[in-house]
């Protein structure tokens, strides 16, 4: 059921910009970490939130699509090709791979990656749980057994409940308002973001 995204080069991207090609570039990560860093042409659309009936105004213009790493960003890309868009493309690597080519970005305020937050946040839940297992109660040590098996969960499927439930918190709602199209917080994704 998954279909590969079309994607797109960070310099082919650059260079539309350059030449005032038509184009519109969206951004599918939190609000958060848009307001951390983001390229300065594109727009904050969190992927939890895109429309594509807003795309769809545009004219046909392509539609380059960013998130970290690529992996949002693809998720997006189907969403958008199921709804009849036709030029919609990911551009390879993400805000990652843009850095990588030497591509300017705008940084700003913002928070941690989503990646570091679950890194994180599955991190402490198994120290606490192997710590509880220890001093209080050896049962508590499936607390650590949860968080391992729904890291290989997400490993396996590309699907993390433990981000969509991060991306919610307040310090990854609030942020810019975009530019053009879809307002709103939010995001969702997977582990790899």
């Amino acid at each position: 059921m998954t279909m590969t995204a079309s994607t797109i080069e960070p310099q082919q991207v650059h260079q539309a910009i350059e030449n005032k090609e038509p184009a519109r570039l969206i951004d599918v990560r939190t609000p958060g970490e848009y307001a951390s860093e983001h390229v300065e042409q594109a727009e904050s659309m969190p992927l939890d939130q895109l429309d594509p009936e807003a795309l769809k105004a545009d004219n046909g213009a392509p539609l380059y699509l960013f998130c970290r790493t690529g992996n949002r960003a693809a998720q997006a890309s189907e969403k958008l090709t199921a709804a009849g868009l036709a030029d919609v493309r990911v551009v390879e690597g993400g805000l990652e791979g843009w850095k990588q080519a030497g591509l300017p970005v705008k940084r700003g305020k913002g928070v941690i990656s989503l990646e570091r937050q679950v890194r994180i946040g599955a991190g402490a839940l198994v120290l606490i749980g192997v710590l509880l297992g220890w001093f209080v109660h050896p049962g508590l040590h499936a607390i650590a057994l949860f968080v391992g098996g729904g890291l290989m969960f997400a490993g396996i499927t590309d699907w993390c409940g433990m981000a969509m439930v991060l991306a919610k918190l307040p310090w990854n709602r609030r942020g810019t308002k975009p530019d053009r199209g879809a307002g709103g917080d939010g995001g969702g994704a997977t582990c790899s973001t």
